[in-house]
């Protein structure tokens, strides 16, 4: 009977669930599948769509569905902003390519994790332990001025005492990365401490060149690290970008200030073409993301800074003063998406080898998070081990090895790796005439993922 079941259902392989899709294939096909997916619109929409969940419609119900789905008419209405252009900041796999924009993608593309530990499974153990010493290599010569710098500034005061609005969710531990965040911006020289009698005047100034009249929140989520900086700063002008929808948002609090002209967009930052938002034109802003995930962090920069030149020649004169992102999930990295493929390139990392050094970084997570593992020394793996490994002829030898190794070994290996992928994205601002840091700005024992990148523009803006 079981047996039965599993041939009538539908043929999509769940990678996350290690298991066939639970759902019935339609008549003659071994998918669920429908003849308006075959549409140019649907495939937008499930591009659209894809990253947020599932659903199922039977066939005969689908047309009349899309005529009243509310998801539908979003995606209808942002295909039709300005500032909608599709794949805009995706990035490409050959730098030597045009960028494909106006290209809908499916999501199949991208290289799981699952394929990036394969890949790294499948060396033999003299390829493994090469690649090690790679990374070794190149962690030295370019990780070596990455500072602590947790910044509690007092203008935050008022959210590290908890004295803040009841109907505003409070978390010690994102309060304190929320308020390091901006402290280190405020100690760069990118944000200006203020007090309650200035607030009048900083409007004023927000009007010239020497303010900072906009902030744009990327991967904004419900807008809390806004809601502080607009607390403790007061901010005028706000966007937050977020492709997903939440509940609980800041958004209310945050259109109570008088002063505060409040956008939210939503919409995919790969899509985004910020040059394009007609009421953030000819405005300097500062750039912050606490939520980047992965290839998120690279869409970010490119977005704010590969149209830049292109958007004054035009005389939009939209362009950035600062940013501030708190890099993590380094193990969702796509080389396509990847900002600095040709500064790893140049190092001796190669597309594939990228892929592993991505897989890697997970395992800066699996230590004890109270340890500070910034003392941990470069471990070196004895050759010893790999001749009785060969020797003994196992099969499995890679895997046996990564498995084998101490949790504080594999953390050190992974911060290594985070690191190399975030100084690509240092050198990659500084080409661009940004003034650049990667710091740690808070303790590992308040969050394993602690790097931040932050940049300013310096003269003439």
């Amino acid at each position: 009977m079981k047996t039965k079941m599993m041939e009538n259902r539908c043929k999509f392989w769940v990678p996350k669930k290690s298991r066939f899709c639970a759902n019935c294939p339609l008549q003659n096909s071994l998918l669920v599948r429908s003849p308006y997916r075959s549409s140019p619109f649907f495939s937008f929409l499930s591009s659209y769509l894809w990253s947020s969940f599932r659903f199922s419609v039977l066939q005969e119900n689908l047309g009349s569905h899309l005529r009243r789905c509310p998801l539908v008419k979003q995606v209808q209405s942002l295909s039709t902003q300005p500032f909608y252009q599709k794949g805009v900041n995706a990035g490409k796999e050959d730098e030597q390519e045009e960028p494909e924009t106006g290209i809908p993608t499916s999501g199949f593309d991208i290289v799981t994790s699952e394929m990036k530990r394969n890949a790294v499974y499948s060396l033999n153990i003299s390829e493994f332990f090469e690649m090690i010493g790679k990374i070794e290599s190149v962690h030295a010569q370019i990780c070596n001025d990455i500072k602590d710098s947790y910044k509690i500034p007092e203008a935050c005061g008022v959210w590290i005492k908890g004295e803040v609005d009841r109907n505003v969710p409070f978390q010690e531990k994102h309060v304190a990365q929320q308020a390091s965040m901006l402290g280190n911006l405020e100690d760069f020289g990118v944000l200006e401490r203020i007090d309650d009698k200035e607030k009048c005047e900083l409007v004023e100034r927000a009007e010239n060149s020497n303010g900072v009249p906009a902030v744009v929140e990327f991967g904004a989520g419900r807008g809390y690290l806004t809601q502080m900086l607009a607390d403790c700063y007061g901010i005028r002008r706000v966007f937050l970008v977020e492709r997903k929808a939440y509940k609980l948002k800041a958004d209310r609090s945050l259109r109570q200030k008088e002063s505060l002209i409040l956008e939210r967009l939503r919409i995919d930052i790969e899509d985004l073409n910020l040059n394009a938002v007609e009421s953030l034109q000819r405005l300097p802003y500062i750039a912050i993301g606490k939520h980047l995930c992965g290839p998120a962090t690279d869409l970010t920069l490119r977005c704010c800074l590969a149209n830049e030149r292109s958007a004054e020649q035009c005389g939009v004169n939209c362009y950035l003063r600062g940013l501030a992102i708190a890099t993590c999930c380094h193990h969702l990295c796509q080389w396509k998406h990847y900002i600095n493929k040709k500064y790893l390139t140049s190092l001796g990392i190669s597309k594939e080898e990228f892929h592993a050094i991505t897989w890697f970084t997970s395992w800066a997570v699996d230590a004890d998070h109270g340890s500070d593992l910034s003392d941990v020394i470069d471990f070196k793996l004895r050759p010893e081990s790999i001749e009785r490994e060969e020797c003994n002829g196992n099969a499995n030898g890679v895997e046996a090895i990564a498995k084998n190794m101490k949790a504080i070994e594999r953390a050190k290996l992974g911060f290594m790796c985070k690191q190399i992928i975030d100084m690509g994205r240092l050198m990659w601002l500084k080409e661009h005439g940004l003034q650049t840091q990667l710091v740690k700005y808070v303790p590992s024992s308040i969050s394993p993922e602690n790097h931040l990148l932050i940049a300013r523009h310096v003269g003439g803006r």
